[in-house]
């Protein structure tokens, strides 16, 4: 079934039922007004729990406009947010499925079922410029909410809405004006699901300030740290199962940084709950790391062919690479998208969401921060230190690439280490996660060519055996070796800089 996605920009306003609406034409973009009056009929779904009006989600089935159907609106941005619209089935259908996969992470394992219904005699005033477009649609809508949970309340309301379409922000502003004038007010609530739920839906949770970080626990910069990072892993989520671009990559990330922070703040937990945790988030890192190599493999490639001169690219090597690395990275796509409706995903998002909930802190969790996270920060240098010195007495081939590519992942956790203590520690964890940032780049650099120098010698032997020239796969091997000859070289510098920011004063301790 066919997704329409377009982004929604609107305001609303309270309003009181006797208000009068002001004149909207007459001055400034707007020429005239046409008018028409509909009787809208929505059914809101959700979990019983409310996970998606908690997350910011809308999910209804409406009758009685133009855009009829099944619509998911996304968490807003200011005045903006992006609308999902499927067409209606039969008036018993279940949830659309492409709908039901952009949330999947938020309602999980949990089942979908009607929470409200909301009826709305809507007045839509569509502004038109000089030439009959319409700029924007001012709504009057008076509401009328039935809750279909235990024990539900009906509320009825008015409100005021105006709605962007071909006109701009400005246009927003000229009619905010109008309507404030004429006694309307910012709208009490993000929706009117929202306001129809009153009451069931805690407050807005809100970040910790900078100040409290800097002066807090270290569970309260954990917690912070865990709660972004988690948000950022649902975001993604619904953006990888859309198939948007570099939504793998930020996901993995996202997996990846939760992992980091949970082994780097071990001695801080209390029991072992978060080495299930950190397994899992190993296991769904590997599960998306296919698709992603395949695509950055892919582009290094592309970018190297498309260095060499033209009377050395023998063959069709581009298309030889393309047609390998982008069956690759589709199968990888697809290997992701299983990982994302597994119990085990489903279930981990459960787990993560209690340990961030009630976080096991020993006694220390409880201590000042920057007293606490130095010590911690100087242990993953230590593991740093000694992952270096490994990959410097390794043998040169596989057990050097082995040993350089450990060293990138040290360095990696530390970096994310590092990130999260900057809120506590200032300016002397940003200087150490940026060295550790430069040591991850340059070990990030070999391990790529070891992928590349793997992937072109496995394609110089099947384009041999099919009769193909490989001359310039075997330029493009020489190319790479090179580099990842000049990367080992660039470790002593990079490695120079983690030592010197780690003697830092302030995370000496």
């Amino acid at each position: 079934m066919a997704v329409e996605q377009e982004p929604e920009v609107e305001r609303t306003y309270d309003v009181t039922s006797d208000l009068a609406l002001p004149p909207l034409a007459g001055e400034g973009q707007v020429a005239s007004t046409t008018t028409v009056v509909l009787a809208l009929e929505a059914t809101y779904h959700d979990t019983a729990d409310l996970a998606l009006a908690r997350g910011g989600f809308t999910l209804r089935r409406r009758t009685g406009g133009r855009d009829d159907g099944w619509h998911l609106k996304l968490p807003r941005s200011g005045d903006s947010r992006t609308e999902l619209h499927v067409p209606l089935g039969a008036g018993d259908e279940a949830v659309p499925g492409d709908l039901l996969a952009r949330v999947r992470a938020h309602v999980r394992e949990r089942t979908l079922a009607p929470v409200v219904r909301i009826s709305t005699h809507r007045t839509e005033h569509a502004l038109r410029d000089d030439d009959h477009t319409v700029l924007a649609l001012v709504c009057d809508d008076r509401v009328r909410a039935e809750q279909l949970l235990e024990d539900g309340d009906v509320v009825e309301w008015r409100e005021w809405e105006v709605e962007l379409a071909a006109g701009d922000e400005s246009l927003l502003d000229q009619m905010e004006a109008r309507l404030r004038a004429a006694g309307a007010q910012s709208a009490s609530s993000t929706s009117k699901l929202a306001r129809a739920l009153d009451g069931r839906l805690p407050g807005p949770e809100r970040s910790p300030s900078a100040a409290s970080l800097r002066d807090g626990t270290a569970a309260d910069v954990v917690r912070a740290h865990l709660v972004e990072h988690v948000g950022a892993l649902l975001r993604e989520d619904g953006r990888v199962r859309s198939g948007e671009a570099d939504s793998v990559h930020k996901m993995r990330i996202a997996a990846r940084r939760l992992r980091a922070a949970l082994q780097t703040c071990a001695p801080l937990f209390e029991d072992g709950g978060y080495v299930v945790l950190c397994d899992d988030l190993r296991w769904l890192g590997r599960e998306l790391s296919a698709a992603r190599d395949a695509q950055v493999l892919r582009e290094r490639l592309r970018r190297l062919v498309a260095e060499e001169p033209s009377e050395l690219v023998m063959g069709p090597v581009a298309v030889s690479i393309d047609d390998a690395l982008g069956a690759a990275e589709r199968s990888g796509r697809a290997r992701a998208l299983e990982a994302l409706d597994d119990p085990r995903y489903l279930r981990m998002l459960d787990a993560l969401d209690a340990f961030v909930l009630d976080l096991p802190m020993t006694r220390d969790g409880g201590a000042p921060a920057r007293e606490v996270l130095p010590r911690l920060l100087r242990s993953d240098v230590t593991r740093l230190r000694r992952a270096v010195r490994d990959a410097r007495q390794a043998e040169d081939g596989k057990a050097r690439d082995v040993a350089l590519h450990t060293a990138r992942k040290k360095a990696k956790r530390l970096r994310y280490a590092a990130e999260l203590a900057v809120p506590a520690l200032g300016r002397p964890a940003e200087e150490l996660a940026s060295a550790a940032k430069g040591v991850q780049q340059v070990l990030g650099e070999h391990q790529d060519t070891v992928m590349s120098r793997a992937f072109l010698r496995e394609l110089g032997a099947r384009m041999h055996t099919d009769g193909l020239n490989g001359f310039s796969l075997g330029r493009l091997h020489a190319v790479e070796q090179a580099r990842a000859d000049a990367a080992t070289r660039d470790l002593e510098q990079a490695w120079s800089a983690v030592q010197a920011s780690g003697r830092r004063k302030r995370l000496r301790g």
